[in-house]
């Protein structure tokens, strides 16, 4: 983000807004919301721009929260932990574990500032375990008036179940407590497995470890997996050199080389997809929880996600493989398939059922509007919701009968909001104006 101009991770939402401003505290963020009301614009706020939608996009005020980003307090005897919203969930890790804490789970991904995550549902794996959402226990929010809010389940139990997962419609989060555990370790096992024999014993392999998830890429008939299970064995830490050559050389820079490759000639793609997973090889180590869940991202894509009943996971998979096939989709991205326990917020795409996340990605210069609108079918066929960070074409629309609390998050919205400060035109595309 430069002086004057916002995009976000993969480069493809960017604005120019009126105005920029990076509080330091509450009070300075009070008057930017001063300033935003007087000249009449509206108002979004930026965490470290890992959405893929136009959430963010303003020509109004853009208020980035990278400079509140402290640990406030931490009890190490209750777990609670008070941290200011801009923090990255990186950064969070850290200070948890050097007080012998962690987060119960987490995704893939740690450059997300922690108030981002929340207000768009983002979620790790595990069937017995809900999105990250679930692991607060108060938000601190502040409305386009500056009056500062502190939203829990006793004090305004609509309000709370709305502001976990917000996307950023109903004020600023200045501040949010979550639940810590006792720092724990975990193991995980990576490996492939035939595909087929995997979307056979779905349930069974999802159940049967604390984190489970899949990868599967295009044409081949060999899945990924990745399980990951509490363990009390010692760690067993990669050197500096091997954890560089298997995440960044082989990985990245692997998957890079191949994705490239099959961009400039997508007849390549079956081949060069197959390739990929027979060398994908497997591994087998114990380490700090977070090392576990965490891995660096550094290829650009873009991505797609739904959330689905869990039950209709593999019939979910077998559809998206079979248009793949039949439209001979030039697709050099795996697919991924994770799992979480339903949840109560009000509009989490897990929201009071157990779900399986099916989520699409396509490499940096490649169309994606095709396989997209394809997957998306598919999905909202089967009762689908999508991330809400990630790309879709749902409109307030056709979300609206998909939540059966949709009426009661709007009202919360229009007690919280009623002039729309906090909007523009991604949010009025998904949830409609304020007030309606």
């Amino acid at each position: 983000m430069s002086a004057s101009t916002w995009s976000n991770w993969d480069g493809r939402q960017r604005c120019a807004p009126q105005a920029i401003e990076r509080p330091r505290d509450v009070d300075e963020l009070r008057g930017a919301l001063d300033r935003a009301r007087a000249a009449g614009r509206r108002v979004r706020v930026a965490g470290s721009g890992h959405s893929f939608t136009g959430l963010v996009v303003t020509d109004g005020t853009l208020i980035s929260l990278e400079r509140m980003n402290r640990v406030l307090a931490v009890d190490p005897t209750s777990g609670l932990v008070q941290v200011e919203a801009g923090i990255t969930i990186g950064a969070l890790n850290a200070a948890l574990d050097r007080h012998g804490l962690a987060v119960e789970n987490l995704g893939d991904i740690d450059r997300q500032s922690l108030a981002g995550a929340t207000a768009t549902g983002t979620h790790g794996t595990g069937t017995r375990l809900r999105n990250l959402s679930s692991q607060l226990r108060e938000i601190e929010l502040m409305t386009a008036d500056g009056t500062l809010l502190t939203l829990d389940e006793r004090s305004d139990p609509d309000g709370w179940r709305a502001a976990r997962v917000s996307l950023g419609a109903l004020g600023v989060v200045t501040s949010l407590t979550l639940q810590a555990l006792p720092a724990y370790r975990l193991r995980g096992v990576d490996g492939p497995a035939p595909l087929e024999a995997t979307l056979e014993q779905l349930d069974r392999l999802a159940d049967a470890h604390d984190h489970f998830e899949l990868y599967w890429f295009p044409y081949s008939r060999t899945a990924l997996l990745r399980r990951n299970d509490r363990t009390d064995a010692a760690v067993t830490p990669r050197s500096r050199a091997r954890a560089h050559l298997e995440d960044i050389v082989l990985v990245n820079h692997g998957l890079s080389a191949f994705s490239r490759l099959g961009r400039r000639h997508p007849s390549l793609i079956p081949s060069l997809n197959r390739l990929a997973t027979r060398v994908a090889g497997s591994s087998d180590r114990v380490d700090v929880s977070h090392r576990i869940f965490v891995s660096p991202r550094l290829v650009r894509f873009t991505e797609m996600e739904y959330a689905i009943p869990r039950a209709r996971a593999a019939e979910a998979i077998r559809a998206v493989r079979g248009e793949i096939e039949r439209r001979r989709l030039p697709i050099n991205f795996p697919i991924e398939v994770r799992f979480v326990a339903g949840d109560d917020a009000l509009l989490s795409p897990a929201y009071g059922r157990d779900t399986c996340y099916i989520a699409v990605h396509v490499f940096d210069g490649m169309e994606y509007e095709t396989y997209f609108g394809i997957v998306e079918e598919i999905m909202s066929g089967l009762d689908g919701r999508p991330h809400w960070g990630k790309r879709h074409r749902q409109t307030a629309a056709s979300l609206a009968p998909r939540y059966p609390e949709w009426a009661r998050f709007q009202a919360v919205r229009t007690r919280l909001d009623p002039e729309g400060r906090f909007a523009n035109g991604e949010i009025e595309r998904v949830l409609g104006p304020a007030g309606g």
